[in-house]
């Protein structure tokens, strides 16, 4: 079995295709290794799957219509992981033409690609972010989510509205998933985490944004990939009892699926800060800073589809994923 997957030198992409390599399946690697966040440790978890033959690289920006509609031709993947974009929400504030390019322009190509190449089952990343201004909680996937409050929120919405319209036109399975606050060793240097890590150990204050009131459904990194891979062989079907007259966001009358993947278990901001000073035996200087534009209070799943439709559940607590991540951080930097 082929599978196409973008993103694979990011955070998700590249523990996700680990996984499935050493499965035994054949994988399609697409990445552009850009500069949004430091280069080095993209090539690092780039080098832990292109050790295996059954990877095939692609460097490429989603984007490039050309190579990546050549990629779907030359390898024709069975299915396909859209998990590359352009990630965070404070930086859509300040280059949003970069979300457009990538998000919308890139997912536009994939959806392509998938028409043209009779790809079984398209799973795509989508966002807690999509929830936007929402405070009726937990966030369920058939709650309406017509108020984003960032570009990258929008992006996200954007794209599950694309992967509807083509579930839809040329009946191609496509199933969104709603990632909530990913963590865990390898993981993203603009995170809270990482941030705090890194400032921790130099001596360096950390910034809490909205007076440490941030409620966040952290979900570590080993639940995301599992999560994926269960939805990815649990192919997208209609909703035979989908109505028009009450209509359901989260499935329709075409094969389109989206499902929440978070810890269902929201945590305080304070008490994370609590568990990553216990592992790192060091006391964090913080400076308190209000809510930034663009960001939500809270963030809390609820992940009862996933549980009913492909038997799965997030289960790391947050005390152990947070170790995890700092026994990684030390050995990696040489700490």
């Amino acid at each position: 079995m082929s599978i196409l997957i973008t993103g694979t030198a990011g955070f998700i992409g590249s523990e996700l295709a680990r996984r499935l390599l050493e499965a035994g399946e054949t994988v399609i690697g697409i990445d552009n290794l850009n500069d949004y966040y430091d280069p080095t440790l993209k090539e690092a978890r780039l080098a832990r799957i292109k050790q295996h033959e059954n990877f095939t690289e692609v460097r490429a920006s989603l984007e490039d219509t050309d190579t990546i509609l050549k990629t779907f031709e030359t390898h024709r993947p069975k299915y396909v992981v859209n998990l590359a974009a352009q990630a965070g929400v404070r930086y859509s504030l300040e280059n949003p033409r970069a979300y457009v390019d990538a998000n919308i322009v890139g997912f536009l190509n994939i959806l392509e690609g998938c028409r043209n190449n009779q790809v079984q089952h398209l799973v795509y990343a989508s966002s807690s972010s999509v929830y936007g201004s929402n405070t009726n909680m937990p966030f369920s996937v058939h709650h309406n989510v017509d108020h984003p409050l960032s570009l990258y929120a929008a992006s996200k919405k954007s794209n599950e509205l694309m992967a509807h319209t083509y579930s839809h036109l040329y009946n191609i399975p496509t199933t969104g998933l709603r990632f909530f606050t990913v963590y865990g060793p390898w993981g993203r240097p603009d995170m809270s985490l990482f941030l705090f890590t890194k400032k921790i150990l130099s001596g360096e204050p950390i910034d809490i944004f909205n007076h440490g009131k941030h409620q966040r459904d952290f979900t570590y990194i080993d639940d995301i990939v599992e999560g994926v891979i269960r939805t990815m062989n649990n192919v997208a079907k209609p909703n035979p009892t989908w109505s028009s007259d009450n209509p359901d966001p989260a499935t329709a009358a075409a094969p389109y699926r989206v499902y929440n993947i978070g810890n269902n278990q929201p945590v305080e901001l304070m008490y994370f800060i609590e568990c990553l000073e216990k592992e790192l035996g060091m006391e964090a200087k913080k400076n308190f800073l209000p809510l930034q534009p663009g960001d939500v209070p809270a963030t809390y799943a609820n992940v009862d589809d996933l549980i009913n439709d492909v038997g799965f559940k997030p289960a790391m607590p947050i005390e152990q994923g947070i170790a995890n991540f700092v026994a990684w951080y030390r050995e990696y930097y040489k700490i």
